[in-house]
């Protein structure tokens, strides 16, 4: 079977998350977007735990509250602000592992995203030990991500590299940038959304696609570990240009620079604030080669970006949390069962009968990569225009939507 999966949020015990960000919540949203499973995040936490241990129990490590599956997952700060992400077979491997790192942890009651004075490596022994698997999170990002403070896999999780599986790339790289990488081809990439909303701008704004027998836990872990047949079949991400740090640019004013620019300044911009690093240039200093070279088993790269984000670029709203948008994202969902459904798989002469044709033109720029970027950095998200450069600003609607009001969730 097919299914897809967003296996890193965080719940409403994470700093900056919203206090809507409930099991409920989550589940209600997730097959609207078209997702089966999403990871727990955060599943460390006491109370976020009691919230998932009130969901249905499908198999050992895998719940199910109103048909949306979960997976026991979490994201950890170690030593040097790096971030992991793990995934657990059991509740009782969850607490086995807390206990392992509860004296290297001051925060491991008050925050979904502890922080630990562990070493990567130190985490991966104990992961492996409760038979869980890890990998980094985020790993590019300049700030709290593995190449941010390391060079490789080994200078990170030392003799336990060989046992991680698995390399979430995050919102600023895709499989392109990261194949330029060696040592990453054996290692199945994961795509994201580590969204703190349950809003559809914010769930499975990155997810992936798997085939296995079951959406389970243990079917999702030979997918990534691609034994027994599973596999991810696709990564669904946004474009990497739109990520905050995809270029490297001033935090303060955001003027871009080159690499070579950034070095001539010694990362210091005119307006006299810091240069930051983007991921573009930092993977060109540890690139291995200059064009990617994908292994056998990467899948395909779809960019995407939220159903919510291009309905706003098509009738000309400011930002996607508006009625107008709710209510065009609400008609598609209904015709078309599911987000996902409509962005990937559904004929797009189907989706133009159901909707204006500035909403189907743009859905097909993206599948057609057609749509033109303006790269983000210094922590500025990129800017994303239709290829005409037009939009609607006035459209006929008809009748009220009685669906609830998705803004609510």
């Amino acid at each position: 079977m097919i299914i897809n999966a967003d296996l890193h949020i965080h719940s409403r015990f994470s700093g900056a998350t919203s206090k809507k960000m409930t099991i409920q919540n989550i589940a209600f949203v997730a097959p609207l977007k078209g997702i089966d499973v999403v990871g727990t995040g955060d599943c460390l936490h006491s109370g976020w735990m009691e919230e998932i241990k009130r969901c249905e129990v499908v198999d050992e490590g895998t719940f199910e509250k109103d048909k949306t599956r979960f997976i026991l997952s979490t994201e950890i700060e170690a030593q040097k602000r790096v971030h992991h992400l793990l995934y657990f077979p059991s509740f009782s491997a969850v607490e086995d592992f807390k206990e392992r790192i509860r004296s290297k942890s001051k925060n491991l009651e008050t925050d979904g995203r502890p922080n630990v004075d562990m070493s990567g490596e130190e985490l991966a022994q104990i992961a492996r030990d409760v038979d869980a698997l890890i990998g980094p999170a985020h790993a590019f990002t300049p700030w709290t991500a593995m190449y941010a403070y390391f060079d490789s896999l080994r200078d990170c999780y030392g003799d336990l590299a060989g046992y991680v599986s698995f390399v979430e790339l995050g919102l600023s790289a895709d499989s392109d940038f990261a194949d330029k990488i060696k040592e990453l081809h054996r290692l199945t990439f994961l795509t994201n959304s580590d969204c703190h909303s349950p809003h559809p701008a914010r769930v499975a704004r990155e997810f992936n696609r798997f085939e296995v027998n079951d959406a389970t836990y243990a079917e999702i872990k030979k997918a990534i570990l691609r034994t027994g047949g599973n596999k991810c079949l696709l990564n669904v991400g946004l474009p990497p240009q739109e990520g905050k740090y995809h270029e490297s640019a001033c935090r303060s004013c955001f003027t871009h620079y080159t690499l070579e620019e950034a070095q001539r300044r010694r990362w210091k911009c005119g307006c006299g604030k810091r240069i930051k690093k983007g991921v573009k240039d930092r993977i060109s200093e540890m690139a291995d080669f200059s064009e990617p070279i994908h292994p056998n088993h990467r899948p395909p790269y779809i960019h995407l970006i939220p159903m919510t984000e291009i309905i706003t670029k098509a009738v000309g709203q400011k930002n996607p949390f508006t009625q107008t948008v709710n209510r065009r994202w609400s008609e598609l969902v209904s015709d078309f069962n599911s987000e996902i459904n409509v962005l990937l798989d559904c004929d797009i002469e189907d989706i133009a009968k159901k909707t204006a044709p500035a909403i189907a033109e743009a859905i097909q720029a993206f599948r057609e990569n057609k749509v033109i970027i303006h790269p983000g950095g210094g922590g500025q998200y990129g800017r994303i225009e239709l290829p005409d450069d037009e939009v609607v600003t006035t459209m006929r609607f008809g009748p009220k939507d009685t669906q609830k009001n998705l803004n609510d969730y």
